[in-house]
């Protein structure tokens, strides 16, 4: 049985989500790679369009956009996810996971491309419309 954490960020609202998703809509996401754009009603959130940003797998390593497939490596790296630069010109070798999910990744991270009818956080009933209302004039104030 396929599980992932999806966690679903919205750039106009400025929040992030957390959906779990299981067999068999989980199923669907497997074979899609980092930077693909994805329908939302592969995810049960019809109206949306999803950029895949990222993820970890089950023992906590980062999936990284430039490493083809779906194993886990030991590469050298000098910057970007999976990696932390203290000086100069310093790298390391260090796990990573290839850009393609799989069915032992945990966590997938997404981005709102294309919006729905509804805001996210209505969708997934984390807020109602009136605090978004709020949260909008708030942000008008700003």
């Amino acid at each position: 049985m396929v599980e992932f954490k999806l966690v679903i960020s919205d750039p106009k609202a400025k929040k992030a989500y957390q959906v779990e998703l299981k067999s068999p809509d989980a199923d669907r996401l497997i074979g899609k790679k980092i930077g693909e754009i994805i329908k939302g009603e592969l995810i049960n959130l019809a109206g949306f369009e999803f950029k895949i940003t990222g993820g970890s797998d089950k023992q906590g390593f980062p999936m990284r956009a430039d490493v083809h497939g779906t194993k886990r490596v030991r590469i050298l790296l000098g910057n970007g996810p999976g990696i932390k630069v203290k000086r100069k010109g310093e790298r390391k070798r260090k796990s990573i996971r290839g850009n393609q999910i799989a069915d032992d990744i945990a966590q997938i991270n997404l981005k709102v491309v294309k919006e729905g009818s509804k805001r996210l956080g209505i969708v997934l009933g984390k807020e109602t419309e009136e605090s978004s209302k709020e949260e909008q004039k708030q942000e008008e104030k700003r």
